[in-house]
């Protein structure tokens, strides 16, 4: 996994707006680097496509809360999602896929 390192922190610094030297291996993906809904759909499309990760079943839902809406506030029993790190993004890349068997592998 360290042979993708520079890359992968590289390429999640541009796409979340986040400091490389604030990123490393267990930073959440949401939580720790704020990226979610849309955006988060749009720097896992773009993760498979630069480092040609199978995403095909990859759900996006169980690691990352929707866009928000006005009725946000109508729904608030918290959906708990799973984590989604730095590392499972590795992972994804040194088998070529992402998906729940790699990410709770």
């Amino acid at each position: 996994m360290e042979n993708y390192n520079t890359d992968l922190i590289a390429f999640i610094s541009k796409r979340s707006g986040v400091n490389e030297d604030e990123i490393n291996y267990n930073s959440l993906i949401e939580d720790d680097l704020g990226v979610s809904g849309d955006d988060a759909e749009e720097l896992i499309i773009e993760f498979s496509k630069h480092f040609k990760v199978n995403i095909d079943k990859f759900k996006f839902n169980k690691y990352f809360d929707p866009e928000p809406s006005a009725f946000d506030f109508l729904n608030q029993n918290n959906r708990k999602k799973d984590p989604l790190t730095v590392e499972h993004l590795a992972k994804g890349i040194a088998r070529g896929k992402l998906d729940d068997d790699i990410i709770k592998g």
